[in-house]
C-alpha cells in the first residue's frame, strides 16, 4: 500500500510541472502588462498628447463659430422687457411679444446655422385670389435676409402669380387635390404636409412655417418665431378662461379636451417648427381626424381642434403672441 501511495504521489508531482510552469509564465506576463499600464497612466505627457490629438481632430471636423461684434443695450435681469403680458409659460417656453427681442442680434445668431425656412400655404379653388397679397407682403416682411422656400399647394398652378423674389428665395408650386367643402380642404392639409415633410421637406429645409393663404403680413415676422415646435395664440380667445375656449368638448372625438384642462387656445392659421416636429404634429392630427371620420364625428373647429389637442399634450417650445394674427376684427 505504501509503495502504491509513493508511486501515485510521484505521478502527481510530474503531472503538476507543466501546469506550474504555465501559471508562472502567466503571472510574469500579467505583471509586465500591469507595470506598463501604470507607467503610461503616470506619464502626464502621454495623456496630454492623446487629449491634444483628440481635440485637434475635433477642431478639424468642426470649426468653431462666433457672433461678430454687435453693440446693443445691456439686458437688465431686474427689469423685464414687458410687464403687461405673460412672457414665459409654466413649462418655460417663451411667449414672443413685440419689444421682447432684438431683431439684429437674432439675425446674426441665426445666420450661423446656415438654415433654410419653408413656408407652406394652400391656395385651392377661389383662394388663389389671396396669393398675390400673401406673396407680396411675405417678400416685404417674412424672414427678410434669410433663405426661404415658398411651398404653394394649389389645384390651379396657372393662377399662381409671378412675384419677383429676393435673393436666396424660391417658389415651389405643388399640385394638390381640391375638395367640395372648405372644411375638408382645411383638414386634408394636415395629411399633405405630413406626407411632403417625410418625402421632401426633410431634405430641403430646416424649419417649416404653416400659414393660411388669406394672411397679409403687415410687419416684421422673422427668426424670432422659430423653434422646435411653435403655436400662435388665437387673438379671439386672449381674455377667455379655458372652460370657455372653443375646444372640442365631445368625448367621442379624438380632439376632446375636458373643461378643466388646457393652457391656451391656438389658431390653426400659423404654426410650425423643425421639419421633424411638424411631421409628427401633422401626422398625429391627420390620424386623429381619420379615426373621427370612421366614427362619424367631426371636431368643432376641424383641424384647429386637433391642433389644440396635440399642443396640449406636446407642449410647444415657443409661443407666438396674438400680435402675429391681429386683424381689423381684433384691433
Amino acid at each position: 500500500m505504501a509503495q502504491s501511495l509513493r508511486v501515485l504521489s510521484g505521478k502527481q508531482k510530474r503531472s503538476l510541472l507543466p501546469v506550474t510552469s504555465f501559471l508562472l509564465v502567466g503571472l510574469i506576463l500579467s505583471f509586465c502588462g500591469y507595470s506598463y499600464l501604470i507607467t503610461q497612466n503616470q506619464n502626464p505627457k502621454s495623456k496630454l498628447a492623446g487629449a491634444s490629438k483628440a481635440v485637434g481632430q475635433l477642431h478639424s471636423q468642426q470649426q468653431l463659430k462666433r457672433l461678430p461684434r454687435t453693440v446693443y443695450p445691456q439686458p437688465d435681469v431686474l427689469k423685464p422687457s414687458r410687464q403687461d403680458v405673460l412672457l414665459v409659460t409654466p413649462w418655460l417656453a417663451p411667449i414672443v411679444w413685440e419689444g421682447t427681442f432684438n431683431t439684429d442680434l437674432l439675425n446674426e445668431q441665426f445666420r450661423l446655422q446656415n438654415a433654410t425656412i419653408g413656408l407652406t400655404v394652400f391656395a385651392l379653388r377661389k383662394y388663389t385670389l389671396f396669393l398675390r397679397v400673401f406673396l407680396d407682403t411675405a417678400e416685404r416682411y417674412f424672414m427678410v435676409g434669410h433663405r426661404v422656400n415658398y411651398y404653394i399647394f394649389t389645384d390651379q398652378p396657372d393662377h399662381v402669380p409671378h412675384v419677383l423674389l429676393r435673393e436666396g428665395r424660391q417658389m415651389v408650386i405643388l399640385k394638390a387635390q381640391s375638395h367640395a367643402r372648405w372644411q375638408d380642404i382645411s383638414m386634408r392639409r394636415m395629411e399633405v404636409i405630413s406626407n411632403f415633410s417625410q418625402q421632401r421637406f426633410l431634405g430641403e429645409v430646416d424649419y417649416l412655417v404653416c400659414s393660411d393663404v388669406d394672411v397679409k403680413f403687415s410687419d416684421h415676422v422673422g427668426v424670432e418665431i422659430l423653434s422646435s415646435l411653435f403655436g400662435t395664440l388665437h387673438p379671439g380667445y386672449l381674455k377667455f378662461r379655458r372652460d370657455n375656449f372653443a375646444y372640442e368638448r365631445r368625448p367621442q372625438s379624438q380632439a376632446y379636451i375636458p373643461e378643466d384642462e388646457g393652457d391656451f387656445y391656438y389658431t390653426g392659421a400659423l404654426f410650425g417648427g423643425s421639419v421633424l416636429e411638424v411631421y409628427r404634429l401633422t401626422k398625429a392630427c391627420h390620424q386623429a381626424m381619420m379615426i373621427d371620420q370612421a366614427n362619424g364625428i367631426e371636431a368643432k373647429w376641424h383641424d384647429e381642434s386637433h391642433l389644440n389637442k396635440y399642443l396640449l399634450h406636446h407642449k410647444p417650445t415657443k409661443i407666438l403672441s396674438p400680435e402675429y394674427r391681429w386683424d381689423k376684427e381684433h384691433l
